[in-house]
């Protein structure tokens, strides 16, 4: 699905032929599936309004207005039943359901990066609260949204909730100025608490590990550090560092080969936006000789949030391996060895990373630098791929597939699937 203005479309994956053409009341801000594919919503938060098509019944529709409260923020609830709306100011989130027309509301919730979290399964939806000057945290029942466990954090500016893979533990932690991460049981109970340092700024990202044994914690001092599931003690920590040296440590580095045509000597000079497609610099990948000095940037000290510290982390689906980006070296993705924890691979670019993403299925990272070309890696070696067509398409996202065969490549103004063979084992 994608959306231009006030217009919705939905495409086939495999033909990309337009299936549904439908039209909102105002420019769509947001939109996301249900969980079953069968509706999907479009919120359009200036005007304050939901509208949700169905797939099944195109005839059906519905509009949900939150009216004077305002809207900043909606999502579906896992059973694809129920829509959440978060107020403006979060005053409250509304609960509104699609089969009972009925209206449920959560009071208080926090203005925070991760706020209201799912558990897998679905069964369980956690809230992050703030009321009195203190944070909270409240546990509901996703098939009644009656509430199971409330109870206070530890935290001074509660920033971000994150539910284990399994449902059975919930990470909190606190803003960038206070290092600290606790760790709740689905009863409320705290677990562990875990602070590296005390005075510099603090957690900058959290991942999970797909089977929930592992938590890696990103740092503003350019550290990973790897809780485990049973003691939830750090078992290690991944250093960044501008210089690799380790022998053990494959450098994959991004190097352009200009075209051998020279457009100027053509008798019919092409247009710009043929020349730009087909005489465009290719790009390739060149294993460097250690030691290898990486692009380092000193970051501002004077102004807020400074690009410092591991911003983002993405475990690979089968546990193996764990993607980090240092933002102060934005140019590199360090990809480590979980089983072996050690660094295996560093990914030198020629742009700035803009993000990453791993392959649902299998062990295969993709990542995008704003420039015309999508990268893999995966253990049996790195690709470039050019992004065919007219003019210049910058990926500044990529989306993949549940089933690994293709992604969506996103720039500010297009979009483009890319569709990758299977490998016949």
């Amino acid at each position: 699905a994608s959306c231009v203005q006030h217009r919705l479309v939905v495409r086939d994956v495999s033909s990309l032929q337009v299936r549904q053409l439908y039209t909102c009341l105002d420019k769509i801000q947001y939109i996301e599936w249900s969980s079953d594919s069968l509706f999907i919503l479009c919120a359009m938060y200036k005007r304050g309004i939901v509208q949700v098509w169905s797939l099944e019944q195109p005839d059906w529709h519905c509009k949900i207005d939150e009216g004077s409260a305002g809207l900043v923020a909606s999502c579906w609830s896992p059973d694809g039943r129920h829509i959440l709306n978060t107020t403006e100011f979060h005053l409250r989130i509304t609960v509104w359901s699609l089969c009972t027309k009925s209206v449920s509301y959560i009071k208080y919730p926090k203005a925070c990066q991760q706020g209201v979290v799912f558990t897998k399964d679905g069964r369980y939806m956690a809230v992050a609260e703030r009321r009195d000057c203190k944070d909270f945290i409240s546990i509901f029942v996703c098939s009644n949204w009656q509430l199971l466990r409330h109870f206070d954090t530890e935290t001074q500016d509660l920033f971000g909730i994150e539910w284990a893979p399994n449902g059975c533990v919930l990470a909190a932690w606190d803003s960038c100025l206070e290092y600290k991460l606790l760790l709740y049981s689905l009863d409320g109970r705290l677990l562990s608490s875990y602070r590296a340092y005390e005075w510099p700024l603090g957690i900058k990202s959290v991942a999970w590990s797909p089977s929930s044994q592992f938590l890696a914690i990103g740092s503003f001092d350019e550290k990973v550090r790897i809780l485990n599931h049973v003691t939830w003690k750090k078992i290690t920590e991944f250093e960044h560092p501008a210089t690799i040296a380790s022998k053990k440590t494959i450098v994959y580095k991004e190097v352009e080969k200009s075209p051998s045509v020279e457009t100027e000597r053509l008798s019919f000079p092409p247009t710009k936006a043929l020349a730009s497609s087909l005489f465009s610099t290719q790009s390739k990948y060149e294993i460097s000789q250690v030691p290898v000095s990486l692009q380092y940037i000193k970051p501002v000290a004077d102004r807020a949030n400074p690009k410092v510290g591991v911003g983002m982390l993405a475990f690979s689906a089968d546990n193996c391996f764990l993607a980090t980006k240092n933002d102060s070296i934005p140019n590199a993705v360090w990809v480590w060895d979980i089983r072996r924890l050690k660094l295996l691979v560093v990914l030198e670019q020629l742009c700035p990373v803009q993000g990453f993403q791993w392959d649902p299925r299998q062990p295969r990272l993709a990542l995008c630098t704003g420039t015309s070309r999508v990268f893999l890696w995966s253990p049996a070696g790195c690709v470039a791929v050019q992004v065919p067509g007219e003019g210049d398409f910058q990926i500044v996202s990529l989306s993949w597939h549940s089933s690994g065969d293709s992604m969506v490549l996103l720039s500010k103004d297009n979009c483009c699937v890319c569709y990758l063979e299977r490998e016949e084992v």
